[in-house]
């Protein structure tokens, strides 16, 4: 098994992605199937809206930090398997043409008590925009393989 184990990862590290450039069919799209709301799919409703644009959705932009993530440096043991969110944030917009890139720190490595090949990682998953904007911020619990 390739990848980082808790015993890998330490207070304050910080691993970064690729980046993903945003297109207005890729909004439309996921929109259209996951999150069929007028600012998502139509530009003249868009521009009247609270968002003034057209706007790709909060859930759109959580599946693309995902998946720079699993393309990214953080790499635990297992893969990126999700425990709990505790807080989750999209203090700007995405539009058509934004480049995304996330940045990933560790917040707490601890063992668990009751399963001594695992433990947890509390992270701060921040994506962010061609202009250092964040657009998305997540404090995520993670499962993290322990060494044999």
């Amino acid at each position: 098994m390739t990848g980082q184990y808790l015993e890998d990862f330490a207070v304050g590290q910080r691993f970064s992605t690729g980046r993903h450039i945003v297109e207005t069919v890729q909004i439309k799209s996921f929109a259209a199937e996951f999150d069929p709301q007028p600012f998502h799919l139509d530009e003249a409703a868009a521009a009247k809206s609270i968002f003034r644009g057209l706007a790709a959705s909060g859930w759109h932009t959580a599946a693309i930090a995902m998946q720079l993530m699993v393309r990214g440096e953080f790499s635990p043991a297992g893969g990126i398997v999700g425990l709990g969110l505790e807080e989750m944030q999209w203090p700007k917009p995405v539009r058509p043409g934004d480049e995304l890139h996330v940045v990933t720190e560790i917040l707490e490595v601890r063992p668990s008590a009751s399963k001594p090949n695992q433990g947890l990682l509390k992270v701060r998953n921040t994506t962010f925009n061609q202009k250092g904007e964040a657009v998305l911020s997540q404090t995520v619990n993670l499962l993290a393989l322990r060494r044999s």
